[in-house]
């Protein structure tokens, strides 16, 4: 049996008992306790192995294989492993391996990536290659040879990235003095090339062909909905549907690791509403997932989903599925804010500008149509609404139906129909002055009066006649 130890300062080691029924150490320094927990249960299997004369179990081998020479020489020192001849002597193969077979913490999907650059990675290397060999030749090499095999820049981009991710591990762990993979830093981009916008009327019509309506919610899920097939559409259920609010939670476990779990709430769209129902109505009593049917690991959703296309009579698009979702993503941008896009498709807005949104021909005829509209209105000034004439009174305009409350304001509106005549004074507005004064007491030079004296114009008013009779000239 194995223990761990914790030392002041966080450092931690195990204790064992040996072969020869001693107690060894194995110092770890600082590590955190799930590290120290690894470590001690490989120990443990290598001391059992040790006592009982029988072989490593293959995953404690492939530990052993993965482990950096620090460590690799305390386990020597206590007697379970042999101690490296050198330390460069690492082949290829068995680290990688050893590395992957650590990391239990990637999702399936990712895993299946990480082998494929394994793959390809040794293929051209070689599994028995020593690490410290390999150099920067061998990295551009390495990638020259992806692209004299045709593969895409994104493909060719990604699994460079894992080769330098290899090296940095073991770069990490002191097995090679440098990264050859570090000078290779293209990032995974979209191929513009590659994106296609896909109208609905073309769905629809792939739709009629399609066999039942779990097939056709499938295709207006991503169409629609904006989710990614087959995972999201897979992991809806019935629970996460709202019909009365219309909406629904799709649970994506590739952004599971962000601050929101890779949950997000999506808009029931009026395309979505009478298909989920559909299926709905012939989903069996107790039923947990939406699409229920196609769920086996060998159901291979994009070659039927290509089946149906050529049936349809349309010739498929070259990424069947994907640019689905970003048709939708351009869609929705045109219509609402971007964040609030970014919220229903479940990617941030950097990455939707940089793999999904597209310049459409919509895009190009709403352009030359503004321009056209406005090129037409600055030629055409004159169709603008003009102000309604006053010919007559504001009663007569306005057909006002109380001309007798409206007859004591009537010489007050021929006032100021002319404000530059009848408002402004002969003093101006420098100085200020408590009031504006009227055309004949500048000409008299008199002090100023209210709005219009008495003399300047008279109104029928008996109020205005006794308010300026105390300001006559």
């Amino acid at each position: 049996m194995a223990s761990i130890i914790n030392d002041p300062n966080g450092r931690r080691r195990i204790l064992f008992v040996a072969s020869d029924g001693s107690r060894k150490a194995v110092r770890l320094g600082k590590a955190s306790i799930r590290d120290a927990e690894q470590v001690c249960r490989h120990v443990e299997a290598l001391a059992a192995a040790t006592i009982n004369g029988q072989p490593t179990a293959r995953e404690t081998s492939v530990w052993v294989a993965g482990i950096g020479n620090q460590l690799h020489d305390r386990l020597a020192r206590v007697g379970l492993v042999e101690a490296r001849e050198d330390a460069g002597a690492m082949k290829l193969g068995a680290f990688i391996d050893g590395y992957i077979a650590q990391r239990l913490d990637l999702k399936p999907n990712t895993m299946v990536l990480v082998r494929q650059a394994r793959i390809w990675l040794l293929r051209y290397l070689g599994e028995d290659q020593r690490m410290d060999k390999v150099t920067t030749a061998d990295a551009d090499a390495y990638k020259a040879h992806m692209i004299e095999s045709g593969l895409a820049k994104a493909t060719i981009a990604k699994r460079c990235r894992y080769a330098r991710h290899f090296f940095t591990v073991a770069q990490r762990r002191g097995l090679v003095k440098a990264n050859p993979f570090d000078h290779i830093k293209d990032a995974v981009k979209g191929d513009p090339a590659r994106r296609c916008f896909v109208p609905g009327e073309t769905i629809a019509s792939i739709m009629e062909v399609a066999p039942d309506p779990q097939w056709k919610l499938l295709i207006a899920l991503a169409r629609w909905g904006g989710l990614r097939i087959p995972s999201e559409a897979l992991a809806l259920t019935w629970r996460d549907v709202d019909f009365e609010g219309k909406r629904f939670i799709v649970r994506a476990s590739k952004t599971e690791h962000h601050e929101d779990g890779g949950i997000r709430i999506v808009p029931m769209f009026p395309e979505l509403a009478p298909l989920f129902q559909a299926v709905f109505d012939e989903a069996p009593e107790g039923a947990t997932h939406v699409i229920s049917r196609y769920r086996e690991p060998s159901a291979n959703l994009r070659t039927q989903f290509q089946r149906y296309i050529e049936k349809a009579g349309v010739k498929p698009w070259p990424k069947l599925w994907q640019n689905l979702r970003a048709t939708r993503a351009t869609e929705l941008a045109d219509l609402y804010p971007s964040h609030v896009c970014a919220a229903w498709l479940g990617h941030t807005e950097r990455i939707a500008d940089a793999f999904y949104r597209q310049v459409t021909d919509d895009h190009f005829a709403k352009a030359t149509a503004s321009q056209e509209g406005q090129k037409k209105a600055a030629q055409n000034p004159a169709q603008l609404m003009h102000e309604m004439p006053r010919n007559g009174t504001h009663g007569q305009n306005l057909k006002i139906s109380k001309p007798a409350i409206f007859g004591e304001f009537q010489g007050i509106a021929r006032d100021i129909e002319y404000p530059n005549k009848t408002l402004m004074g002969g003093t101006g507005l420098e100085p200020v002055t408590p009031s504006v004064s009227c055309w004949c007491a500048s000409q008299l030079r008199q002090p100023p009066v209210f709005f219009a004296c008495y003399h300047c114009r008279p109104h029928p008013s008996s109020q205005w006649a006794a308010m300026n009779t105390q300001q006559r000239p």
